[in-house]
């Protein structure tokens, strides 16, 4: 009788968990910040977990990376200089490299292993990683925000793990007040800010901190990611000196190449729940 194997992520303060039905174990490695393990799954291809967490998933990553990154670029006038913190699998860096008119993209990632595990086996995530455009540090995001000048980016993507650990920095009011100092006027902040159903008041927290912050424009979009709790997640947006509505219609509704994304649904994702209206 043949044993199926099983990845399950539990969800223990929520009751719930994920499940992928696994074929093999393809890696398992130790970096000096976490563990990565590649799974290859029956139905959505290649599973990578960092401390047995889901990050990316051949299948659906689709909607993380473009939601984390179209919507920012095109509520921007005109972004040329990007900086992703985190985006180890280079997924979201595929996307803003999309975007002709982005000249610089800088990714500051703590674990130079999860870059180099993705590129080996996520290679149509990191097809762009040799792009002349791309700059690749390996350091803390937050330390790298701090230290950055004032007004050197038009666009910040924070592209983080959950707030816990190391990462939880990347959810506090001072470090949005660092990536205000480091955007450009009329500059875009976009960050992870999990799950609508299960983290109502963690976004409520990001849109105040950075409100707080001095963003002159706050709002979340919305997006479906089955293989994250609850299969919902968003990403809150912070702006300088523009309303949120105003965006590049024209150019979003020609830009192509997107399995979600479009123009109507950057007006969509940001409509929210009832329950999180203010």
């Amino acid at each position: 009788m043949s044993t199926e194997l099983w990845y399950t992520e539990r969800y223990e303060e929520h009751g719930a968990a994920l499940s992928l039905k696994i074929r093999e174990v393809l890696h398992r490695e130790q970096s000096p910040h976490q563990t990565i393990e590649i799974f290859e799954t029956e139905r959505f291809g290649t599973l990578m977990t960092l401390d047995g967490l889901v990050m990316v998933t051949d299948r659906d990553n689709f909607l993380y990376h473009e939601m984390m990154s179209h919507p920012a670029l095109f509520t921007h006038p005109a972004p040329k200089r990007v900086l992703i913190i985190g985006g180890g699998d280079c997924g979201t860096l595929r996307e803003v490299l999309r975007h002709r008119e982005v000249e610089e993209v800088v990714q500051v990632e703590l674990d130079e292993r999860v870059t180099r595990v993705a590129e080996r086996f996520f290679p149509a995530l990191c097809e762009k990683n040799g792009d002349a455009r791309a700059r690749f540090h390996f350091a803390d995001g937050i330390t790298w925000v701090k230290e950055a000048e004032a007004g050197r980016y038009d666009v910040i993507i924070v592209d983080s793990t959950d707030p816990v650990g190391p990462a939880a920095g990347l959810f506090a009011m001072d470090f949005y007040a660092a990536c205000h100092h480091a955007l450009a006027d009329r500059g875009v902040l976009v960050a992870q800010s999990e799950s609508p159903l299960l983290h109502a008041e963690l976004i409520r927290q990001c849109q105040q901190r950075m409100t707080e912050a001095g963003f002159d424009a706050v709002n979340s979009v919305y997006f479906p990611q089955f293989c994250y709790p609850s299969g919902w997640w968003s990403g809150t947006l912070g702006r300088k000196g523009l309303a949120m509505e105003a965006f590049r219609a024209a150019d979003a509704q020609a830009f192509t190449g997107t399995q979600y994304y479009h123009a109507g649904m950057h007006h969509a994702a940001q409509v929210a729940p009832a329950f999180l209206l203010p």
